[in-house]
């Protein structure tokens, strides 16, 4: 048998070599960085466009409560509901109770909340026959009116910013103190330490009884706001109810915390 030449050998292994790593590279998947890269960006999520708006709520957009305005008759205290600086709504969270005043207040608060809206400004016309109640209206609604503006000058928004807006306010009701003539039992609201609101959801009824309430809870009302505590003068002819609301006034205040 006739030897191979070495030499045809080598060359024969040598053309074996290339033919394998030829046909290993044409089965290899193309790795293209620029093709990579756009298969990449194709299925990558696109990624959402910041709103126009922003997430956080626009200044001066939110409920803000005035200050109470003590009056001859009574607290008046408004709260104004905000949307970009313009207020949407308002009303009298206090106003004066009893006797004539009832019908006082059911007859000016309204057209005082309307002009409210409709003026933008605490310049507004009083109601003829609730001089008072439109005078503490008006006060209330600008103390109103400057911390909204305050609070829409830092960027504040939503949050409601009455007295002492840094505390929630929270509304506590006293025990009930029994009096000779019936019980008697205060609720207030507390906000930053202070009292914003009194009122009696129980009070002695019925005959004279009835009369005297009338007298004399709006005026206990109104001093339990003005002192902010329960240390406060009894109203004349009503000794007896006087002293239940100030023990019932001193509970409210002790669960509230002082």
């Amino acid at each position: 048998m006739r030897k191979s030449h070495p030499v045809r050998r080598v060359v024969l292994a040598t053309a074996a070599t290339v033919s394998g790593v030829v046909l290993l590279l044409s089965l290899k998947p193309s790795s293209d960085p620029a093709s990579a890269a756009a298969g990449g960006a194709a299925t990558q999520p696109p990624v959402a466009q910041e709103s126009a708006q922003g997430g956080a709520q626009a200044a001066g957009t939110g409920t803000v409560t005035g200050d109470a305005a003590q009056t001859q008759y009574g607290a008046v205290q408004v709260r104004l509901t905000m949307a970009n600086g313009k207020i949407t709504k308002a009303e009298a969270v206090q106003a004066p109770k009893g006797g004539t005043s009832d019908q006082k207040t059911a007859l000016s608060v309204p057209k005082l909340n309307q002009a409210a809206v409709t003026a933008q400004s605490a310049d507004i016309d009083s109601v003829s026959g609730a001089t008072y109640t439109s005078t503490g209206y008006k006060q209330s609604l600008q103390s109103a009116l400057d911390k909204a503006k305050a609070a829409a000058s830092q960027g504040g928004s939503g949050q409601d910013q009455g007295a002492g807006s840094a505390q929630a306010a929270t509304t506590v009701t006293g025990s009930v103190a029994q009096t000779q003539y019936g019980p008697v039992q205060v609720r207030i609201t507390v906000a930053g330490g202070k009292i914003t609101k009194a009122e009696a959801i129980q009070a002695p009824e019925g005959g004279t009884s009835a009369q005297k309430t009338a007298l004399s809870v709006p005026k206990l009302n109104q001093e339990a706001v003005a002192a902010g505590s329960a240390d406060i003068d009894s109203v004349s002819g009503a000794t007896y109810t006087s002293t239940g609301y100030k023990e019932s006034l001193q509970s409210a205040l002790d669960q509230a915390g002082g």
